[in-house]
């Protein structure tokens, strides 16, 4: 009797000690992105949102997002521009059809109700640290990850040194992501 009931505690006590499995869902989420041309806010938006996530606000040492986006989607309203933002001296989509980001820690935040994540960006084969800030919300069977982050397009080699084009890039996270 003993060992079962050891063993059934060995096993709840396993399975409470795994972060919660989500799957992000492509459908409401948004990965947008601001930056200056000409002085003026531009911006664009990437879908194809494909990945896993394991995420439990109590167990946040285990919490891993590993999360892609689709480089080829790339929407500024703009067909034109579209099409250049998808050649080679920008993402390069046919040869880097992806954009991902993996977090490598997750801890809670000094802001109440918010987490800091830290993980690496890797866009066009290049890989990079990326940090911020960001909020988790239960809405229905949903998870809803909020936040955003800076990046300097030029670390990706995203576009050339240009007078009228930023190098800052503002990346901005609405992720919906329902449980596996």
């Amino acid at each position: 009797m003993k060992s079962y009931l050891l063993f059934f505690v060995a096993c709840f006590v396993g399975v409470s000690m795994h972060a919660q499995t989500y799957q992000p869902v492509d459908a409401g989420s948004k990965i947008h992105f601001v930056i200056k041309n000409f002085a003026i806010n531009t911006g664009g938006d990437f879908t194809g949102l494909k990945g896993a996530i394991q995420f439990d606000p109590a167990q946040l040492a285990q919490a891993s997002f590993d999360v892609t986006v689709d480089a080829a989607t790339v929407d500024t309203d703009s067909k034109m521009r579209d099409e250049h933002l998808r050649e080679s001296d920008y993402f390069d989509a046919e040869k880097f059809p992806t954009l991902r980001f993996k977090s490598t820690k997750v801890v809670l935040s000094s802001r109440t109700g918010r987490y800091y994540m830290f993980g690496e960006l890797t866009i066009k084969g290049i890989t990079k640290p990326v940090e911020f800030g960001f909020s988790a919300t239960q809405q229905g069977a949903e998870m809803v990850f909020d936040g955003s982050f800076k990046i300097n397009r030029r670390d990706f080699n995203v576009g050339e040194k240009s007078i009228s084009l930023s190098d800052d890039v503002k990346v901005q996270l609405l992720v919906k992501a329902r449980k596996m």
